[in-house]
């Protein structure tokens, strides 16, 4: 029992680490994807008005520092 409990905690905390990691990377971003745009489909921000072309959804923010 005793050696179930650190195993059962590394297990949770590598579960919500991975977790994390599909989900902080556009944290602030909302991607609408535009099929109607000229020259395929494009990928833009509601948030901060990046753009990005492609169908692969973005995983990284694209805003600008600052």
């Amino acid at each position: 029992m005793l050696i179930l409990v650190p195993i059962l905690l590394i297990s949770v905390l590598l579960g919500m680490n991975l977790m994390r990691r599909g989900v902080t990377l556009t944290r602030e971003c909302r991607w609408r994807l535009d099929r109607a745009a000229a020259g395929g489909p494009v990928w833009r921000c509601a948030v901060c008005g990046a753009t990005l072309g492609g169908a692969a959804t973005p995983r990284h923010c694209l805003r600008g520092p600052g």
